[in-house]
């Protein structure tokens, strides 16, 4: 399923895959990580996950977007995980992250397949990058909190996302 989904400079771009609800169970995916491990949702067997997607780790919203997750997870319980997912490179990840002395937040890549990216309804098919996004998975998998953020240069609610997150420790 393909639909309008994101605004980048007045242009509408195609978003692939549905959007997810909260009630729903979250799709399994396996993601690349820094050290080219695979990851999937039984990596993070009974932790409350935050999933804060975005476009690249490269531009100025997606870096204010995981620094500040990085800055906030300091403040969470040992329950909670913080995982940032771009299309970026794992090498260009890692890079990033050292650079910017990202410790709290595991940044994962759908590079290889977008099969994520399609599964959760942020898979910006014009571009081959992820729409921004925040997920909130409870301990079973299942979908508490969503936020599609549909102008590109927006940043997501940061406060809903933590508080959706911290209610369900």
């Amino acid at each position: 399923m393909t639909r309008p989904g994101m605004v980048t400079r007045g242009n509408e771009l195609t978003v692939e895959g549905e959007m997810l609800e909260p009630g729903q169970p979250a799709p399994d995916f396996a993601l690349t990580a820094n050290d080219w491990q695979t990851r999937t949702l039984a990596d993070y067997a009974g932790k409350i996950k935050i999933i804060s997607i975005v476009p690249s780790l490269d531009t100025r919203v997606c870096a204010t977007q995981t620094r500040r997750f990085n800055q906030e997870a300091s403040d969470l319980s040992d329950d909670i995980v913080v995982l940032t997912v771009s299309a970026d490179l794992p090498y260009a990840q890692r890079r990033w992250c050292a650079a910017e002395g990202i410790e709290r937040v595991e940044t994962l890549s759908d590079h290889k397949t977008m099969n994520f990216s399609t599964a959760y309804g942020v898979n910006v098919v014009d571009l081959r990058i992820c729409q921004r996004a925040v997920f909130v998975l409870d301990r079973d998998n299942v979908v508490r909190y969503t936020q599609y953020v549909h102008m590109m240069g927006d940043e997501p609610d940061y406060e809903a996302a933590l508080s959706a997150a911290r209610a369900l420790v």
